[in-house]
């Protein structure tokens, strides 16, 4: 899908897995962050103000479109600007939907029950004001918590990515801890009592994506699921050692780590193994810096596709 192409009418869309598989076929692996920080502001020329925003991200879309599978705006970036700015958000993932462009909205949420339902329904749902394709979210208050947006996600052919190995210096201090004493989980995580918190994480995501990908009817060896992970470029040897199978979950991997934080090409097949082709290569900063210039963004993107591409 090129930024200008119209998507499937109603009732003929593909789940958000294999749309972004389609994606990435077309444009390659490269997500671009549109992570609009006072100072990258201040580095374009721009007002840290709404009307700052608001050049900023269409300068971005209408650069970066063509050579990303798709763009994720860092919602905080905008919030931080009040209702202006939450409306540039929301001008930015209604243009990219007019064009085609998938848009993954990093709000990282997790919460129960109705709170959660909100959640979902101010992101997931179609017509929403701030209406994306796929959202972030936290699963630390249980898998069972993301159950509503799962849920939404599943009806609408959206996407959720679930934190599972994060790619900041603190994460292990939760997503490498191990269970004492077996719970409803050690089914998911093949059994063992004693698996990290990021491979219970995994077997949920991959119990999700079998169940969507067989109700579709499609090839699981192939088919990429609509219940993604993220798991930073920079995690090393945590997979093996935690023994997580990721090729097994059928995820999609949106992968922050690259680039400003030290991660290259040769790292996606290093840390992910059997699972680089559904490795998603977040960058911002990488991206960004070449701006504010529009052929200059867009020459970037397009040569950062393509050193990443398998």
């Amino acid at each position: 899908m090129s930024g200008g192409e119209e998507r499937p009418g109603p009732g003929a869309a593909p789940s958000f897995g294999e749309g972004l598989r389609t994606a990435v076929a077309a444009r390659g692996p490269l997500v671009v962050g549109v992570d609009p920080h006072a100072s990258l502001l201040a580095q374009w020329g721009l007002a840290d103000d709404a009307d700052g925003l608001r050049v900023f991200a269409r300068t971005v879309l209408e650069s970066c479109a063509e050579h990303a599978c798709a763009l994720k705006p860092q919602s905080a970036f905008f919030e931080r600007h009040g209702s202006r700015g939450i409306a540039v958000l929301e001008e930015l993932l209604g243009t990219a939907r007019e064009r085609g462009v998938l848009t993954i909205l990093d709000v990282k949420r997790g919460d129960i029950g109705s709170t959660m339902g909100g959640y979902a329904d101010a992101y997931l749902r179609p017509g929403a004001p701030l209406e994306a394709d796929a959202i972030t979210v936290s699963p630390y208050l249980g898998f069972g918590s993301l159950g509503p947006a799962l849920e939404l996600a599943g009806a609408h052919g959206k996407g959720v990515f679930v934190l599972a190995l994060t790619s900041n210096p603190d994460g292990p201090e939760v997503q490498h801890a191990r269970r004492a004493q077996g719970s409803a989980a050690d089914g998911a995580a093949g059994g063992d009592s004693a698996a990290s918190v990021a491979r219970t994480i995994a077997a949920h995501a991959r119990e999700a994506n079998l169940a969507e990908i067989a109700a579709a009817g499609l090839d699981p060896a192939r088919a990429w699921g609509s219940t993604g992970l993220v798991i930073g470029a920079t995690v090393g040897d945590a997979l093996r050692e935690l023994g997580i199978d990721v090729a097994a979950t059928r995820a999609p991997v949106l992968a922050p780590g690259f680039g400003a934080q030290g991660a290259g090409p040769e790292d996606r097949a290093e840390v992910f193994g059997g699972a680089a082709d559904r490795v998603l290569v977040s960058l911002s900063r990488g991206v960004l810096s070449a701006g504010p210039e529009p052929q200059a963004l867009a020459t970037r993107a397009e040569e950062l596709a393509a050193a990443y591409a398998l």
